[in-house]
């Protein structure tokens, strides 16, 4: 292995412009830690950090002369893998605690519940995650509507494959625990939450005839439990500088050029996550929380979930962030916000399937009438579960609700639009995170009514 073959493939360092702005995100890291010295806020640190990657990623790219496909130029490619690896290793940090906070935290919850309570909160929690899917996606119905996204559009360009999908049966049979220590592998977290619930319902069971026999695994789960909350509290001290590379890397990756011909549904995108968190705050409104303090308490996970484009990885500051600022019980908040991770997600599930379609239906000219639109609403509903919550998986969605309303054939239509799809995925992963949040606050609070 020559020397320009070892700077080039392993170091990946082989140009001036990869050193500079490595060193930058160094020097700017340094900034951040003498924030955090001087007692800055976390929230506030958080949002100085989003605008110097957004500054940053769009500084990177003016250097690059703002290449239509940033993946050929050499260098960018090389600073993107540099700030992957601080951005992308944060978040698989978080990822390293989410099968053990969510195993643990749902059995620690319903070993200490009644089971009444169960029901109604696993009843509502499925309720209101769906229920708001199903407003963001009528949301989105509309405004593509309104917007008549898709009137007019001559296709070229970008082409798109549909993606590989299962029926209803087998996804729902793809959710149960048949090998609990695969399902933990493969980050199956419903299928987690359903092994942790049979583990729950059975130390209850056995609580009143075998209590001493069971007792050391209850200490261990409590204890085990501690420990992994303190390992996430670490982790998550390091979000401020994760956000600079995770939004830097986002910005400088994509092309400047591919946004142009298709601005018109980003704006509608971006209006329709904006109307839908509007919903939000209303609904926070009627639960007691005015919509300053929901925004400030909720900072964290939906500033993370922007940049990171991963609502199962913002998962352990979402559990955090419910229990620490809106006292909501631990176990309620891992409970909704495990399952907000693969169901009823608002962005990817609701509004941008919506979106689509209604642009495809207009591009193709097909008829949409009511039949259509409720036919839409319904599919939408259904395909809205068990969406895993990481970065791609709106694509699977759209493919299944293009699908169940029969236009699978146009999906190659959709290629300008899946070419930028980091840009839209952001605001959709920050509105799927928001709605999880949402819904267990309103879980959370009415059973906390219930038991006064």
């Amino acid at each position: 292995m020559n020397d320009n073959t070892f700077l080039t493939e392993f170091l990946l360092l082989s140009d001036i412009r990869t050193y500079i702005f490595i060193t930058i995100l160094a020097v700017l890291f340094i900034f951040i830690n003498r924030l955090e010295k001087k007692k800055v806020k976390f929230s506030i640190r958080m949002i100085v950090g989003t605008v110097i990657g957004f500054v940053l990623g769009l500084g990177i790219q003016w250097v690059a002369g703002f290449p239509s496909v940033p993946g050929d130029v050499k260098w960018l490619s090389e600073v993107s893998s540099w700030y992957g690896l601080v951005g992308n290793g944060f978040m698989d940090l978080l990822k390293m605690l989410v099968v053990p906070l969510v195993f643990l935290s749902i059995v620690k919850v319903i070993m200490n519940m009644q089971g009444e309570n169960l029901g109604k909160m696993t009843t509502r929690t499925i309720g209101m995650l769906v229920g708001t899917t199903l407003i963001a996606a009528i949301v989105g119905i509309i405004l593509g509507t309104w917007m008549n996204l898709g009137t007019g559009v001559t296709v070229q360009g970008q082409t798109a494959e549909i993606r590989e999908m299962s029926s209803i049966v087998d996804t729902l049979r793809g959710l149960l625990p048949s090998n609990p220590v695969a399902a933990m592998s493969e980050g199956n977290i419903v299928a987690i939450v359903i092994f942790a619930a049979f583990i729950g319902i059975a130390i209850k069971r056995l609580s009143k005839k075998h209590s001493e026999t069971i007792e050391p695994f209850v200490k261990w789960v409590e204890a085990f439990y501690k420990i992994i909350l303190s390992v996430a509290m670490t982790i998550i001290k390091f979000m401020p500088y994760a956000v600079i590379a995770l939004f830097a890397n986002t910005i400088s990756s994509r092309g400047v050029d591919v946004l142009g011909s298709v601005v018109k549904f980003i704006m509608a995108t971006y209006l329709g996550i904006l109307i839908v968190f509007v919903i939000h705050l209303i609904i926070a409104l009627l639960n007691g929380i005015s919509p300053k303090t929901y925004i400030k308490n909720t900072m964290e996970p939906l500033v993370l979930a922007f940049t990171s484009r991963s609502s199962l990885g913002t998962l352990p500051v979402t559990i955090e962030t419910l229990d620490e600022k809106f006292g909501i019980d631990e176990g309620v908040a891992s409970f909704v916000g495990s399952l907000g991770s693969n169901m009823g997600m608002n962005g990817c599930a609701g509004l941008y399937p919506a979106l689509m379609a209604i642009m495809l239906a207009q591009m193709t000219g097909t008829e949409m009438n009511l039949s259509f639109f409720i036919m839409l609403v319904i599919v939408i509903a259904i395909s809205s579960f068990g969406i895993a919550g990481l970065p791609g998986s709106a694509t699977i969605a759209i493919s299944v609700v293009i699908s169940g309303m029969g236009m699978g054939e146009y999906f190659p239509l959709l290629g300008a639009i899946i070419a930028i799809d980091p840009i839209l995925d952001m605001g959709r992963t920050m509105l799927n995170v928001n709605g999880t949040l949402i819904s267990a606050v309103v879980v959370g609070k009415s059973l906390e009514k219930q038991e006064k």
